[in-house]
């Protein structure tokens, strides 16, 4: 049960981070083309993997970014909003916004760099031995140095970490006969990049009024659905970049999900207040309606993969009203703390999810690549349930052993992302047993223990490291 930790912290936002990190990886190590379609991208489908636009459906796979995007617009709160309650001015705010924009862009372009697979093809012992130099160099890069020295010495380990970052990338020999360039980078950061700028920014500015925050999304509706119109403003708006390596104005679509999640973050934190302060009254019968809430949470979330990934659309719509209908008959009646932050995020939930669902038809179908209103809308209302979820069971039951590797995990989810192609598996390389991957490729079964094998590797790496503090951040 509960444990002195619990209320110090709420770990369901960790753990939400921690699982979208985690299934991130996993995704990316099952084995390729035996798996059954809704293993991968649903636009990407087993054997070829050959993107097609025409495909629409969700699988596991596509809500791995979407809730990374929402835990990163819920923790919004505790970092913005706590530095803004300490008296730091808005300009601070946005000036620390851009900077570490920057820092995650030059980590987008770093790590595509030193892939094994971009240094040599096929890879060799020189590739793996770079990419283990790169992990490596990402460590004074963006974590503190645990040493007792001044302020500037820490500044100058750090801009020394990447000016010699910089040096190695310009000046190594790629596969192909390539050279380094600005434009190659590893999108989802390059999004996340984005979204940590502009997600900030709208944060910074609009803290203390929810409505503007939401009027800020149909501006951004409206322009988006008007850039198509030629010779218009918001066209002109919508191709306008200075830098097209770093920003492009269709990356600002995600804030459709960063923004939900900074409101699932304020509830976070105005439930922990109450919790921590001794407001509010835990009634006995939230033991029995937190069951049911989770329950219910997760079958909205498996229900809703299924129907639309088989395109049963008709029958998610009844089968998710009905859900969301007992949903609202067990928390219309609002009697505590706890059963007001569940409220909240089903609430809100419930209604984005009807929202994607309502625009589901629009743009031949729910899909993630070109995104999809409806794919904003179904994930963000997604994200929220499964918040809702990891609350009950990270928070409420307290139950912080068992989704260790979760938590740990999403409290230093920039390790997890890379420690698997630049250090798990180039030491592999390196020590001569990476082909033995290949038998585990031999049926659906083996394929997807490989992706286990591989990604519990990269959670114990990632929780070594979260476990002696060492936490890369920007």
């Amino acid at each position: 049960m509960k444990n002195k930790e619990t209320s110090q912290r709420a770990f369901a936002l960790d753990a939400l981070r921690g699982y979208a990190i985690i299934t991130m990886v996993l995704s990316a190590t099952v084995a390729p083309e035996i798996l059954p379609g809704w293993m991968y991208h649903t636009q990407t489908p087993p054997p070829t993997h050959v993107y097609n636009a025409a495909l629409s459906g969700l699988t596991w796979v596509d809500l791995v970014f979407p809730f990374f995007l929402f835990a990163m617009g819920a923790a919004f709160p505790f970092s913005i909003g706590k530095k803004m309650e300490r008296g730091e001015s808005r300009f601070r705010m946005v000036w620390d916004a851009v900077l570490r924009g920057l820092q995650l862009t030059f980590f987008a372009i770093f790590i595509e760099h030193f892939y094994p697979y971009m240094l040599s093809s096929p890879q060799d012992p020189r590739a793996w031995g770079l990419a283990i130099v790169a992990f490596a160099l990402l460590f004074p890069m963006f974590m503190r140095i645990p040493l007792k020295m001044p302020v500037w010495a820490h500044r100058v380990i750090k801009l020394s970490a990447y000016g010699l970052a910089f040096l190695l990338m310009i000046t190594v020999q790629y596969a192909g006969g390539r050279t380094w360039s600005l434009d190659s980078s590893n999108i989802i950061i390059l999004l996340l990049a984005n979204m940590a700028v502009f997600g900030s920014i709208v944060y910074t500015l609009t803290k203390k009024n929810r409505w503007s925050r939401i009027a800020v999304l149909f501006c951004l509706m409206a322009i988006l659905l008007s850039s198509s119109v030629e010779s218009s403003w918001a066209k002109v708006l919508f191709n306008f970049t200075p830098f097209p390596w770093m920003y492009k104005f269709t990356y600002l679509k995600y804030l459709f999900i960063v923004i939900p999640g900074s409101f699932a973050g304020e509830y976070l934190l105005e439930w922990m207040n109450q919790r921590n302060t001794g407001g509010g009254i835990q009634f006995k019968n939230d033991r029995k309606l937190s069951v049911l809430l989770l329950v219910l949470t997760i079958v909205l979330i498996v229900s809703n993969l299924y129907f639309l990934y088989c395109r049963l659309l008709v029958a998610n719509l009844v089968v998710t009203g009905s859900l969301l209908g007992i949903g609202y008959f067990l928390l219309h009646k609002e009697e505590g703390f706890n059963q007001q932050l569940w409220k909240n995020l089903f609430y809100a939930g419930a209604y984005l999810l009807f929202l994607g669902l309502c625009f589901e038809s629009y743009e031949g179908g729910i899909k993630k690549d070109p995104p999809s209103y409806s794919y904003y809308f179904v994930t963000s209302g997604l994200a929220f349930m499964a918040l809702l979820a990891l609350n009950i069971i990270c928070d409420f039951y307290g139950c912080v052993r068992s989704t260790k590797f979760l938590v740990m995990s999403g409290q230093n989810p920039m390790i997890a992302y890379v420690a698997g192609d630049l250090f798990i598996m180039p030491v592999a390389g390196l020590l001569g047993i990476s082909p033995l991957l290949k038998y585990l490729s031999l049926n659906a079964g083996l394929g997807f223990l490989r992706g286990i094998i591989l990604t519990a590797i990269a959670v114990l790496v990632t929780m070594f490291f979260t476990r002696i503090k060492w936490f890369w951040r920007t």
